[in-house]
């Protein structure tokens, strides 16, 4: 008999760029070392699948066409009217209704998986049928209280909203014991799981144990993110008009590249700040870094960016809301920043002493927690 097949759904093509986008592809890499993998998608935000997806052994993709006109309409609006928020109905079609309900119906169906929350919008009518796993990205109705950004929607449709879908499904998979916890408090009945957002840990050399090169040139700060989130973008503001006044009165050499898409448009204040844009290959900018900085002031979940500077094994200065659903600890596995005054002093510390032992237990923690291998235990059955 042949092994069951995994269903893993989507409203987003499948390519990376993201933290939404690694999400998935590490959760999709992991399934697929447990056994057979469907992957339905709509290809919204990008051409899929990438290299990267088509690389991933025991993979097999259904593209998911989704219409335009009166049925998508006619969902949405119904959808509207049973309480769904605007941004977890919004990329739900009657083609990927129809398909999610044909695909879980095949023989030989395993675990059916929701990867956001418009594709858990498209399966919550048949839950008690269909049982389904949420993927949870983030408890989504903090993110909407802490963000300017979705304040039209109201905070009070989306605790309702995420209580139905964590008390409906199955299982649901969160990505921090911080988020378990708040889920809990939210829906005491939801079934949860631990299913930390990882990054390729084996396939990123450490640069833990290179040598300082202090006074080798200018040091270097390095951000990355996704500037085109909010969260991201008021980081950054936090680095330049607050931490890097600081820092350059004892560093005055000191300079930050922000790496990432969503600053085609912005001139920088000052020459020492640069902006590298999207990159596909983040290494050498890792390579030239003496400290990653993850300036977060606002949002929800753990940044993957936080992740993958520590399997880098580089020195890290980031806020306690940055930490904070990761299992670091401040002054073992990075710095610690509430601050601009604390963030800078900080980043200080590190560009004047290194912060090697720091960096290598933070790589060996990725090792530890956030690789797709410990994704792959966490979510085995």
């Amino acid at each position: 008999m042949s092994a069951p097949r995994t269903l893993y759904l989507s409203t987003f093509a499948p390519t990376l760029g993201s933290g939404r986008a690694m999400r998935t592809y590490t959760c999709v890499r992991a399934l697929a070392t447990l056994g057979p993998v469907d992957l339905a998608y709509v290809g919204y935000g990008g051409d899929g699948p990438s290299p990267e997806y088509r690389a991933i052994e025991n993979v097999a993709f259904h593209e998911i066409r989704s219409s335009r006109g009166l049925r998508r309409a006619t969902l949405y609006a119904a959808k509207r009217l049973q309480g769904v928020p605007p941004m977890c109905c919004r990329g739900t079609s009657p083609e990927l209704v129809e398909t999610a309900r044909r695909l879980a119906d095949e023989p030989q169906r395993g675990r059916v998986i929701a990867g956001d929350t418009a594709a858990a919008t498209a399966l919550m009518a048949t839950a008690r049928e269909r049982p389904f796993i949420y993927n949870a990205h983030n408890v989504e109705s903090e993110y909407v209280h802490r963000n300017v950004l979705f304040r039209p929607i109201s905070h009070a449709t989306m605790r309702s909203f995420e209580r139905r879908l964590l008390t409906l499904a199955a299982e649901s998979w969160m990505v921090s014991r911080t988020d378990i916890a708040s889920a809990l408090e939210l829906a005491p009945q939801a079934r949860l799981r631990y299913a930390p957002n990882v990054v390729d840990v084996s396939a990123i050399a450490s640069l833990a144990d290179r040598q300082s090169e202090s006074g080798a040139g200018d040091p270097r700060l390095m951000m990355v993110g996704d500037f085109t989130y909010p969260p991201n973008r008021s980081g950054l503001d936090f680095m330049i008009d607050g931490v890097l006044p600081l820092v350059w009165e004892a560093e005055p050499r000191a300079r930050l590249t922000a790496v990432g898409r969503g600053l085609e448009s912005w001139t920088a204040p000052d020459p020492r700040v640069e902006t590298a844009g999207f990159v596909e290959d983040l290494a050498p900018h890792y390579a030239q870094a003496q400290c990653v900085v993850v300036p977060l002031t606002e949002g929800a979940g753990t940044p993957l960016k936080f992740v993958e500077a520590l399997a880098y094994g580089v020195p890290i200065v980031a806020t306690p809301l940055a930490a904070k659903g990761l299992q670091v600890k401040p002054e073992v596995h990075y710095r610690s920043g509430s601050d601009a005054s604390t963030f800078a002093a900080g980043v200080i510390s590190n560009l004047r002493h290194g912060g090697a032992e720091m960096a290598s237990e933070g790589r060996l923690l990725a090792e530890r927690e956030y690789s797709v291998e410990a994704l792959a235990a966490a979510i085995s059955l």
